[in-house]
């Protein structure tokens, strides 16, 4: 991703759901102006969710996603409709699109219940009004009348799903919230054989370019470098943000009086889910042998030697259990909507996920009874460092103790 980039769990996420042949795709090609998606009077062209970050004014950086038929049948159409599905716990407006000449089925009020049920804001839109009566078509305040050939209703339909999609009011910072113009921060940034080549990973990125935006001066350094970083400072720094790899010896160098977080925790707080992933942590103290940890991330990539999912956690976690329980992993839109059979579900930081599918993912845990929490929390409570990592959220300790 370049550095000028909006990161996809950044932007808008509007997810196009209807019937096979409503001509969602015909509307997806008509709103953004891009042939996004195949298109034809064959039913079920769309097969898999087909997703496109872009520019769309008035709405700005967002993610296109346009999915298979939600009545898709047989055991792969099946498959398609679940993929369907799981894209809702991603988008931020749902739209549903509805053959105008036939009105609403049964598919489509159940899609509706659904978006309802999970409070996700959503417009029906009736495609194909050009072939359909003058005044046939009535739209609402949440429904609106458009045609993908002749492209009537479409800038009306780009207004509606602005409008449906207001950005909070006080948006969530990764950091800067907690500094003044003028901080210091010092980011340590381990290079390991798993950072990608030429560039830092996700979650730094976005941390620097908020303290950047702040007015605060962002310090970068490998943790072998961390204590000459500190001796060249005239000053300490407002605090030091480590990647969650590195705790352990990033904090046998940083002094007790400098408070010292993580990206990790960071991110946690920032995706809404900070104090159940402490919880979360403090429950691994009870994993005994046999049980199953289900440990998963929201990205795809090569997994190599040393991995820190698949083979450093569940490592220190039998080190500091003294058991042997069974490590299951999953990865990218993978997520098992039943977890009953697991006891506890540790998560990456979510970088690469929207707040609204980590929320998902997080409430799925909670009425499962599963405690969820995520590699920087694991980390430090495993190297007994979790207290002094949250001292910056004396709220959050509050709330734990």
């Amino acid at each position: 991703m370049s550095l000028n980039e909006t990161a996809s769990a950044d932007r808008l996420h509007i997810g196009f759901f209807g019937m096979r042949n409503a001509g969602k795709s015909s509307v997806v090609n008509a709103l953004t102006g891009q042939e996004l998606s195949v298109v034809s009077d064959y039913a079920g062209t769309t097969t898999d969710p087909v997703k496109k970050a872009m520019e769309l004014l008035p709405l700005g950086p967002v993610v296109i996603i346009d999915t298979p038929g939600i009545d898709d049948v047989g055991e792969l159409g099946e498959k398609r409709v679940n993929a369907a599905k799981r894209v809702l716990a991603s988008c931020d407006v749902g739209v549903l699109v509805v053959d105008g000449t036939k009105g609403l089925m049964e598919w489509d009020r159940r899609l509706l219940s659904h978006m309802e049920k999970r409070g996700i804001a959503h417009i029906t839109v009736f495609n194909k009004c050009d072939l359909l009566e003058s005044g046939a078509c009535t739209p609402s305040d949440a429904s609106i009348c458009v045609s993908a050939v002749t492209g009537e209703g479409i800038g009306a339909l780009k207004e509606m799903i602005a409008s449906a999609a207001k950005p909070a009011e006080n948006p969530r910072r990764i950091v800067s919230d907690l500094l003044s113009p003028g901080d210091h921060v010092i980011l340590v940034t381990p290079i390991d054989s798993a950072a990608p080549k030429g560039r830092l990973i996700l979650p730094q990125q976005q941390t620097i370019r908020d303290i950047l935006d702040s007015g605060c001066i962002a310090t970068v350094t490998k943790e072998t470098e961390l204590e000459r970083t500190l001796s060249l400072l005239k000053a300490p720094p407002k605090m030091v943000i480590t990647d969650s790899q590195a705790f352990g010896k990033v904090s046998k160098i940083v002094p007790e009086s400098i408070p010292l977080t993580s990206f990790s925790i960071l991110f946690a707080r920032y995706k809404g889910n900070l104090v159940s992933s402490v919880k979360g942590a403090a429950a691994l103290a009870k994993i005994k042998s046999r049980d199953k940890v289900l440990i998963s991330e929201g990205c795809t990539h090569h997994r190599q030697c040393g991995d820190i999912g698949t083979v450093k956690l569940p490592a220190w976690i039998r080190d500091f259990t003294g058991e042997e329980p069974e490590f299951e992993f999953t990865s990218g839109n993978t997520f098992p909507d039943d977890l009953s059979q697991y006891k506890a579900v540790i998560h990456c930081g979510g970088c690469m996920l929207t707040e609204k599918e980590m929320r998902y993912r997080a409430r799925l845990c909670e009425d499962s009874g599963v405690p969820m929490t995520n590699y920087g929390m694991t980390i430090a409570y495993l190297h007994g460092i979790l207290k002094r990592s949250l001292e910056l959220f004396p709220e959050i300790l509050d709330e734990i103790r």
